[in-house]
């Protein structure tokens, strides 16, 4: 064992004292031991909450090879000891936690307790190893003796169509530490919350039985919910405790009756929507109910029932993606079977693109579109949508149909028509469907201007065969009255007798005065006659034929 320095100071002086002395001199004075290493440890102690009758405890030995076999403890109110607890029982799942025995858990003298009242002790605990080493800590803890409070047989209630509130109400007790038994806590206040939001919704103060009952709350939605909560440091009471519950919402069920005063509305045409609302048992009218009604995907609008339960609404039709009929339906949360709806076309948009359009020299018009609607993707489908090919004879008034076709295919659809006119105003219109609305393309103006071939006359005739003969005939065109067409290309064309066939036989050109004049050798009898080709801006034309006689 080593010696402390003071000590160590200490025994030199006395031994040079002795020497000096002499043998009759005083003794040496002895060494002090040093007081031993603690080898015993005690944690804290604290009170289980679930039962607070009772608390846990570690204790510990450094001793090697040693445990600890023993630990007591005592539970005071100052000096005076109300609790003597020889032995704390060893966690076997936890080496080194210790805990009342259940037959010492600590009560009330009124429980045949120790504890004469509620509130909070001092823990002293001593711990002993298996070495003979012991330890006392003073104040090791504070045991909780209080009530824990507890909020049960809390609801918030039911709503129902004709009280639209929810009615919180439960029962404050607080858990008595020993006994366990549940005690009511009086005029305490408890807080009532929207589960969902935490929103303070008020609170209620507790009557001397611990029951309580909130002020009415109105709901907000179906599946409102609320909390209580509690909270208390106090003597007597100490803890938080919450609950929740969610608002049993009863409906009514209700009867409707509904209908539109069209079955299809154009974009931006008004719908009615008449209807009514009754209770199914007995017929009589539900008033001052809210609904919504909608066309289509459009936009609900709100509407109430009047006093004899009726209604009526005006839509205005704007069609949609996906869109067709009508409906109306409850908005409240406490009607049942509030739900009706019917067939409605909503036409959707269309859009009639001309494309292209080609006059040709031969009077052949042909004009080229395509047929979409703005909602649909290019895998939609048209219901047989007919296509019309209109002329006017102004552009804007008198418009008649002069072709048309179907359209069957996707609404992308390119398509194309045609017909054999002198020129004019036009435009392409796709006729209306239930499924799809009409649409107009822009007018056009396709024109030409008008050729004539005069004077065809073939020399000589009759002819011998192989000889030559001479056409002759003047070309001319309409500006605004007819003037001759020069140096124009002509055709000099011939069909044998009995053929419809016609066969170029010469080419030319016409004079400055229109006339042109082209020869070509005869073999059998037939026609001959002069033809303008026609360009840009001309028509063809062909001379009346001239018949020549061949021998």
């Amino acid at each position: 064992m080593s010696m402390r320095a003071d000590l160590r100071r200490l025994s030199a002086v006395s031994l040079v004292t002795a020497l000096a002395l002499g043998a009759g001199a005083a003794p040496a004075l002895a060494e002090e031991p040093a007081p031993a290493p603690a080898t015993v440890g005690i944690g804290r102690a604290v009170t289980v909450d679930t039962q607070r009758g009772t608390f846990r405890v570690t204790a510990w030995t450094d001793a090697p090879q040693a445990t600890v076999t023993a630990v007591s403890a005592k539970v005071r109110k100052g000096d005076t000891v109300l609790a003597d607890l020889p032995a704390l029982v060893q966690d076997p799942a936890n080496k080194g936690l210790f805990a009342l025995p259940v037959e010492s858990t600590l009560k009330l003298t009124e429980d045949g307790g120790t504890l004469p009242e509620l509130g909070r002790y001092a823990i002293d605990v001593t711990a002993t190893d298996s070495l003979g080493n012991t330890v006392t800590r003073a104040n090791a803890g504070t045991l909780d003796f209080t009530l824990r409070p507890s909020l049960t047989r809390f609801t918030a209630g039911f709503a129902t169509w004709a009280d639209r509130n929810g009615h919180p109400a439960g029962t404050l007790t607080g858990i008595q530490p020993g006994s366990g038994d549940q005690v009511p806590l009086s005029g305490r206040s408890v807080s009532i919350e929207r589960w969902a939001d935490d929103a303070p919704l008020g609170s209620a103060m507790t009557a001397a039985d611990g029951t309580f009952a909130a002020e009415p709350i109105p709901v907000v939605t179906r599946w409102d919910a609320y909390r209580a909560e509690f909270s208390e440091n106090s003597d007597q009471v100490h803890g938080t405790t919450a609950t929740y519950d969610s608002v049993d919402v009863r409906t009514r069920t209700m009867a409707i009756t509904a209908a539109a005063d069209r079955p299809i509305a154009a974009n931006g045409e008004t719908v009615t929507l008449t209807g009514r609302v009754t209770d199914p048992v007995d017929g009589s009218p539900v008033a001052d109910e809210p609904l919504e009604a909608l066309l289509g995907g459009g936009v609900p609008k709100p509407v109430r029932t009047d006093s004899d339960g009726r209604f009526s609404v005006r839509l205005v039709a704007a069609p949609g993606p996906d869109s067709t009929g009508w409906s109306v339906r409850g908005t409240s949360m406490f009607q049942d079977g509030l739900y009706a709806s019917g067939p409605l076309a909503l036409p959707k948009d269309t859009r009639t693109t001309l494309t292209a359009y080609r006059l040709g020299g031969d009077g052949r018009l042909s004009v080229y579109g395509q047929f979409r609607s703005p909602y649909e993707s290019w895998a939609g489908y048209t219901t047989d949508q007919t296509v019309l090919l209109e002329q006017s004879p102004d552009g804007q008034n008198g418009w008649r149909k002069v072709a048309s076709t179907t359209l069957s295919t996707n609404v992308r659809v390119s398509f194309g028509l045609g017909l054999t006119t002198k020129g004019g105003w036009f435009r392409l219109r796709t006729v209306g469907t239930s499924m799809y609305a009409g649409s107009l393309s822009r007018t056009f103006h396709a024109a030409r201007t008008s050729t004539r071939v005069l004077a065809v006359d073939a020399t000589p005739e009759p002819v011998r065969k192989g000889a030559e003969i001479t056409v002759t005939g003047t070309v001319q065109h309409d500006l605004a009255g007819w003037k001759p067409l020069a140096n124009q290309p002509v055709q000099l064309r011939f069909a044998a007798w009995g053929s419809k066939t016609w066969k170029t036989v010469a080419w030319g050109r016409t004079n400055a005065a229109g006339r042109t004049s082209l020869k070509a050798r005869t073999s059998v009898d037939g026609t001959y006659t002069i033809v303008y080709v026609g360009d840009a801006s001309h028509f063809d034309a062909a001379g009346k034929g001239d018949y020549v006689d061949v021998r």
